[in-house]
């Protein structure tokens, strides 16, 4: 059937004044100032790190082309950043086509580098050409010094304007060779965020000096120092760190494995260089249950994956599918082992290098070419089948553990068929302990997550009855990083969990069906609530990633002391809070009560201190670095006692004793 549209006309438009005039050209590096987000994502300490990454980045390019040994990244008291190697330098000499020196070209204008096939690099991280000019028109003050062949150049800019040409502010002679000891080369820059930009200028050590790992570890040779001058360390003192590892993605999927019960002593590596694209890949299994796999194109992140994530885990489900036909160890009657099986329990890194890559967006966060995806697909299964015919003990171990996770998975879709039929999961059925809320837009609404029968009674009666739902828990829920996912399912507390917040979890996850905008993790202020939140919290961090990453969970914190003068109640929150209060009011003697559970108050103080949104403390929970966040709740929730001893060793100082 078709159907003719209804002829409309049209009258006349209104320009409302607008013509050419009305079209705004941004000149230079304005465009970056204008609209930063567009450069480096945000422009919170994600983006502020970025900045650093952008100037490191390009460091690691002199890197891969042989040009560069070290590496220094100093953070100064004033926020300010120092990156320093020793590359060639950027070109100083006159550029044709810009009529400025190399310096000045690269650090005003985008897209300009020696990335787009000029002969600088064979391989760069950099696709785009605007990391050092993005950094440039961001810094309130940026100071550049190259030296090269025994000269030194410096150039000053003040937000993206330089205060001059480039100067040579040390004369040279020509060298006898490219680069000899008496005759220095390489690239410093100084650079100080503009606080007119970004929101904060609080650097992150832990997360800087992880991806600074990933740097070495991708980059055979390299020697990373960084350097922390301001007194965040665990003592107060600055922190310092360098990184070198000579086994590159090996050493790489070692640190990833740590702790985590390898089931073979080396992992499976894999070299090859095919049409141009030179392809590394190491993996290793272990006991958990989870998957973690780092994917870089060039030495970059790409922690949306893409082409060669794609390639390697079709050859990895293909390899093992096939070797364990081979090896009998799949019947004819069987089904395959589906991609879930093969990489439960799986730690690998993909790295490729290439000539052209196709990064989606100036953060590079997926690999686009396709070509790349054959390659690394043909790479790694010749070299995963090759690797288990000649160690079959290790293949034997490896295909045990895809078909103990194959009838897990198939006993947790029996389970889960089950209790849906129930209507447990699926929503329809809430569960009789959930004290719901009125209001049915999921923007307004919020559920409290309370631990105890007697906090959840308290809890209810000081609730918000029209925006604010109550769920109390019982006792400790399972620890889900020691259990698969038909152990979980069997466990009432998640089940009760997973049906009121409406979304289902894992694969099946739909954060368009929750039906709270903010969850909210309730629990007494002692070690045993404190034990119950990480429960909760490893949970959501294994189940239902997307509800941290959308910024929907939340821990409320209820207050430590209570301080009555005269009719008037002080509550405070933190030791520094009381602390603070004592030295405001070093004469008070009113009564101080330490509150250690939730049902120690009437539902009319918990209101007011926890629950009212006028008045609470939220705590919105965020992952800033998904590799630290996997190894702490890895380390901390796992199955090995001995990384967990460490850590609490080494943390031992910081940890508040509520004795």
């Amino acid at each position: 059937m078709t159907t003719t549209a209804e002829p409309r006309t049209r009258s006349a438009p209104d320009t409302n004044g607008y013509t050419a005039a009305s079209i705004e050209v941004l000149e230079g590096l304005e465009a970056v100032r204008r609209r930063p987000g567009m450069y480096i994502g945000s422009t919170d300490r994600r983006g502020l790190h970025h900045l650093i990454y952008e100037i490191v980045d390009n460091a690691i390019d002199e890197a891969m082309a042989g040009f560069c040994e070290t590496i220094s990244v100093t953070i100064h008291d004033d926020g300010s950043v120092t990156v320093e190697d020793d590359g060639r330098g950027i070109p100083v000499d006159k550029h044709e086509k810009t009529g400025l020196s190399g310096v000045e070209t690269v650090l005003t204008v985008l897209h300009a580098g020696g990335k787009f096939g000029g002969g600088g690099y064979k391989v760069s991280g950099g696709l785009h050409g605007v990391g050092a000019s993005v950094v440039n028109a961001l810094s309130m003050e940026l100071t550049v010094e190259v030296a090269s062949k025994g000269a030194l150049h410096r150039q000053v800019y003040r937000r993206g304007i330089p205060d001059g040409p480039l100067k040579r502010v040390r004369p040279g002679r020509e060298a006898a060779s490219r680069r000899t000891p008496t005759l220095p080369s390489g690239t410093r820059i100084h650079f100080l965020p503009d606080p007119e930009v970004f929101e904060t200028l609080d650097y992150e050590f832990a997360t800087l000096a992880a991806r600074f790992r990933e740097m070495a570890y991708l980059t055979k040779g390299i020697w990373i120092h960084f350097t922390d001058e301001r007194a965040g360390g665990a003592h107060g003192w600055p922190q310092e760190v360098s990184f070198f590892f000579d086994s590159g993605v090996e050493a790489f999927v070692r640190h990833v494995n740590r702790g985590r019960g390898a089931l073979h002593p080396e992992p499976i590596y894999m070299n090859e260089e095919r049409d141009g694209v030179l392809v590394e890949v190491a993996l290793q299994y272990n006991s958990s249950f989870t998957e973690n796999v780092h994917a870089f194109a060039n030495c970059i992140k790409t922690i949306d994956g893409g082409a060669h994530l794609t390639g390697f885990r079709s050859a990895l489900t293909r390899a093992l599918n096939d070797y364990a036909r081979r090896q009998k160890l799949l019947k004819d009657q069987d089904a395959n082992l589906s991609g879930d099986d093969v990489r439960e329990g799986l730690a690998a890194v993909i790295s490729v290098k290439l000539a052209e890559p196709q990064f989606e967006g100036q953060t590079k966060t997926r690999l686009g070419n396709p070509e790349v995806k054959g390659i690394v697909e043909s790479v790694v299964a010749r070299g995963l089948t090759q690797s288990l015919e000649e160690n079959p003990a290790i293949g034997r171990r490896v295909i045990e553990k895809a078909l103990t996770a194959s009838r897990a998975r198939e006993a947790a879709r029996k389970a889960r068929d089950l209790v849906q039929r129930k209507g447990v999961l699926d929503g329809s059925t809430l569960p009789g302990k959930l004290a719901d809320c009125s209001e049915q837009d999921a923007e307004y609404a919020e559920i409290y997550l309370v631990e105890g029968d007697s906090a959840g009674g308290s809890a209810k009666s000081a609730r918000d009855r029209r925006t604010q739902a109550i769920l109390p828990l019982r006792g400790k829920i399972l620890n889900v990083e020691k259990a698969r996912l038909d152990k979980m399912l069997a466990h009432e507390e998640i089940r009760i969990i997973i049906t009121a917040l409406g979304t289902g979890f894992g694969e099946d996850f739909d954060l368009q069906k929750l039906r709270y905008g903010k969850v909210i993790i309730m629990t007494d202020a002692d070690v045993d609530g404190a034990h119950i939140r990480t429960l909760l919290l490893t949970f959501f961090y294994r189940f239902m990633p997307e509800l941290i990453d959308a910024g929907h969970l939340f821990i409320a914190q209820p207050p430590l002391y209570s301080i009555t003068q005269g009719k008037k109640v002080h509550w405070l929150y933190t030791e520094p809070d009381r602390e603070a209060f004592f030295e405001r009011h070093p004469k008070a003697s009113g009564n101080l009560q330490r509150y250690k559970g939730l049902g120690e108050m009437n539902p009319e103080q918990l209101w007011e201190t926890t629950m009212d949104p006028e008045r609470r403390m939220l705590r919105q929970v965020e992952v800033h670095d998904a590799e630290q966040a996997d190894d702490l709740f890895t380390r901390l929730m796992g199955d090995e006692v001995p990384p967990r001893r460490t850590f609490i060793i080494h943390h031992a100082l910081d940890a508040t004793l509520d004795v």
